[in-house]
């Protein structure tokens, strides 16, 4: 009876019948996107970490802002999107911000949570929504094909089978060696068992791998002191009076940062968004997302709360059409996910025990399959072609969901002012890609 009462109350907060799923299924997918992010339990800390700020306290920090973000996107928009602090913009903090302006971190920290603070603004007044639904339809399907390519490169980075090469940019690794070999063989078990339409395909197939890692003894653990404690290092330590010049002087290169951290977010997390909704299958048939207010007001919320615990800009994570892959259509994947990463709080370091040679056969797979909406795209009509070709080419090859809708929208805008056929409904457009042309020319001068 009280089993019963359980799945009718999930039944009617999430809508699991009306979309095509169960809870079970929904964990199953909670389970897969996080196998496929926990990789960012190690590797944000240790970017960080160059920053000057503590290793302990960023780790902390890190599973804290993922299973805030994730369970808060789960319960106010009932959407599979799971967050984390997001892979380059980590970077840039760390590197270009504290290493090469000189910044201190606490100070780039308030540079975070501000960022956050006009994300919020930016959605309460309609803009990010008019961003949104002034990217034509086709487009959208690019970015999903593009996403698609990324997140199968990045699998591919990962395992080993395609490596950096001084002269062709990238190569085929040596697949005789261990992490290539392990990647290839869950590359197979994977595969069979998608085939086979066997459930949980993804999940069995990274921890069989993860499993064979351990045996061939590829597995190396060497966790560092931690405990929960750690969080105090870095929770709080944000210094916006810094941001605005009272107790340190930064000049006008904090506005860069802020513009920075603000438009990389903006149109990466755009891309995700697109992306994993399309694969769901929840874009309406309109073309709209739904409760798209309450996705970009949790993505806001979400970076303003990384900040104050501590980590770079908290954003959505591609690696949610993992968890959507086998199955994932309601926010009961992204609550899943960020309880696992709440539990990964007090055993953060032991994140290593999952290879990535384990997760990158399950992210090659999903960037496969997430290659399906480019046949929406019409190929004969240059108008389409160009811009579609140019989103897709340039998110894997620049590394950057932002560079590849930027170069989409900006080819979509200049190709119809050529062709004569802008209308005043493409005002917002030429804005667009006016800024996104300013914004190429502006990181040249750098």
């Amino acid at each position: 009876m009280h089993e019963s009462r359980w799945h009718g109350q999930l039944e009617r907060r999430f809508e699991l019948s009306a979309r095509g799923t169960s809870a079970r299924t929904e964990v199953l997918a909670g389970f897969t996107t996080f196998l496929t992010m926990a990789y960012i339990v190690l590797v944000n800390p240790a970017i960080l970490g160059t920053a000057g700020m503590p290793v302990a306290a960023v780790a902390a920090a890190t599973c804290f802002a993922a299973a805030f973000a994730s369970i808060l996107m789960g319960f106010t928009s009932n959407t599979p999107l799971a967050l984390a602090p997001g892979m380059g913009l980590n970077a840039y903090f760390a590197f270009t911000v504290v290493q090469q302006m000189g910044v201190p971190w606490p100070v780039a920290l308030g540079c975070v949570f501000l960022s956050g603070v006009a994300f919020l603004v930016l959605t309460l007044t309609g803009i990010r929504q008019l961003i949104v639904h002034s990217i034509p339809q086709y487009l959208f399907a690019a970015v999903a094909g593009g996403i698609g390519l990324f997140i199968g490169f990045i699998g591919l980075k990962d395992a080993g089978i395609v490596v950096a090469n001084p002269a062709t940019f990238v190569a085929l690794g040596d697949l005789k060696t261990p992490a290539p070999a392990l990647a290839l063989f869950g590359l197979v078990l994977i595969g069979a068992l998608s085939v086979w339409n066997v459930r949980g395909a993804m999940l069995i197939g990274i921890v069989a791998t993860t499993l064979l890692g351990w045996l061939f003894g590829m597995v190396t653990v060497s966790p560092e002191p931690y405990s929960l404690e750690a969080l105090t290092g870095t929770a709080f330590q944000l210094d916006l009076g810094g941001v605005f010049g009272t107790s340190g002087r930064h000049g006008l290169g904090l506005l860069e940062v802020l513009f920075v951290f603000l438009f990389v977010d903006l149109f990466d997390n755009l891309g995700t968004l697109v992306a994993v909704t399309k694969r769901a299958g929840l874009i309406g048939a309109d073309g709209r997302i739904p409760r798209l207010n309450r996705i970009l007001v949790t993505d806001a919320v979400a970076t303003m709360v990384g900040s104050l615990a501590g980590t770079s800009t908290v954003t959505s994570y591609v690696e949610s059409a993992a968890g959507v892959q086998v199955g994932g259509r309601t926010g009961l994947t992204a609550i899943v996910t960020g309880l696992l990463f709440l539990a990964m709080m007090f055993v953060a370091p032991y994140a290593q025990l999952i290879p990535l040679a384990a997760t990158a056969p399950a992210l090659i797979i999903v960037g496969g399959m997430m290659c399906l909406p480019l046949t929406e795209v019409e190929w004969e009509d240059p108008l389409s072609a160009i811009p579609a070709f140019l989103t897709v080419a340039m998110i894997p090859l620049t590394f950057s969901i932002a560079n590849g809708l930027a170069f989409g929208i900006t080819a979509h805008a200049v190709l119809k002012l050529v062709r004569g056929t802008l209308r005043k409904s493409d005002g917002f457009l030429l804005v667009l890609a006016a800024l996104f042309v300013a914004r190429f020319i502006w990181m040249g001068a750098a």
